[in-house]
């Protein structure tokens, strides 16, 4: 809860912009009479990506529903918009954050206002770094995420079952995001012990997480890089399968693989994903793209909800991890989420029957 002595403060700038409470997208706030659980401040990453922007839309869906008003903004990936945007929500009078940061080390002077101003934050799928200003963390089991990529590729090449060697080149997250080395520990636990016995053959030889980065998330830079591996390292052999971490490099990578005949006069190699996003699953069914990981965040939605209506009501955060995510100068309690696999085989029971797509969006 904020303090008492903003209260008055919260009362009146309720009062003043319950005609005004918009979200980025368009969906209007309540009434004052309607709102009485006051205006939550959503601070999302970037438009780019189709999962954020439903993050959003399903936060501003599930808080509306309980009565507050909510104020969301997309920082575009820039840095300074999104500390620039959640300065405005603190003088807004907001009575919650929840952010999913950009970079989840640069806002530690931000949410030092909005603990003087007594306003609670909680920490979106990515962990904001750095500060003791976070309260909450509402994500999915981001190593299980990688242990889930990884034990595709090997299943699939039948690495498991002694055949090989293959080649297989890695791709990692942006490095700014905390969740990336989660999602490559969780990989690597699974691909190192084959890498070490050479079942699986970096030709590259870049393994590390500062070799394999893609700042942003970008497919564009996932695809530079990709051309640049495939004309250094791969002029007589082939690749058979590429560790993504995430559908908008999948796309770049797979680009780059067309553009030397893959897909073509020779077979793609097995390609993850994360976040089941429309034009993946749709290339997973065409059969380009392997494997995506889906995180259902409408899911994730209703539980940094129920932790945001929990702090403002007095109730209890639930949260199932008090130890994993360690952010530098405080452990978060966390509640995480259970991704799942998925491919051509089983995206019509986990995505279409879920609601997540109809079918004819996938035709």
């Amino acid at each position: 809860m904020r303090k008492l002595s903003a209260g008055l403060v919260t009362l009146g700038l309720t009062l003043s912009l319950a005609a005004c409470g918009q979200s980025a997208n368009g969906a209007g706030g309540k009434g004052s009479e309607e709102a009485k659980g006051g205006l939550v401040g959503i601070a999302m990453p970037t438009k780019s990506s189709e999962r954020w922007i439903n993050d959003g839309n399903n936060m501003v869906k599930e808080f509306q529903a309980k009565g507050y008003r909510t104020d969301l903004q997309y920082g575009d990936n820039v840095v300074e918009n999104q500390v620039a945007q959640v300065e405005n929500m603190i003088t807004k009078g907001a009575d919650l954050l929840v952010i999913g940061a950009i970079d989840g080390s640069s806002l530690t002077n931000v949410l030092q206002k909005a603990a003087d101003a007594g306003i609670p934050v909680i920490s979106y799928d990515r962990l904001i770094r750095g500060t003791p200003n976070v309260d909450y963390y509402a994500t999915f089991d981001n190593y299980k995420v990688g242990v889930l990529q990884a034990n595709y590729i090997v299943g699939k090449l039948g690495v498991k079952d002694g055949k090989g060697p293959f080649n297989i080149e890695l791709f990692a997250g942006s490095p700014d995001d905390n969740n990336s080395a989660f999602f490559y520990n969780g990989a690597m636990s699974v691909l190192k012990p084959y890498i070490d016995s050479k079942k699986l053959v970096v030709q590259s030889g870049q393994t590390s997480l500062s070799q394999i980065a893609t700042l942003r998330w970008d497919g564009g830079l996932a695809q530079s890089r990709m051309d640049n591996l495939l004309s250094k390292s791969y002029t007589t052999a082939r690749v058979d399968a590429v560790l993504s971490p995430y559908d908008g490099i999948s796309i770049g990578i797979i680009s780059s693989l067309k553009g030397v005949g893959y897909g073509a006069g020779r077979p793609l190699p097995v390609v993850t994903g994360q976040d089941g996003e429309l034009a993946s699953v749709k290339s997973i069914i065409a059969g380009e793209q392997t494997q995506t990981v889906y995180k259902d965040t409408r899911q994730l939605a209703k539980a940094a909800v129920q932790m945001g209506d929990a702090l403002l009501t007095g109730g209890k955060p639930e949260v199932n991890d008090t130890k994993q995510y360690d952010n530098g100068v405080k452990t978060v309690p966390a509640q995480l989420l259970q991704p799942v696999s998925v491919d051509k085989e089983n995206y019509r029971k986990v995505l279409v029957d879920s609601g997540q797509y109809t079918a004819d969006q996938l035709k």
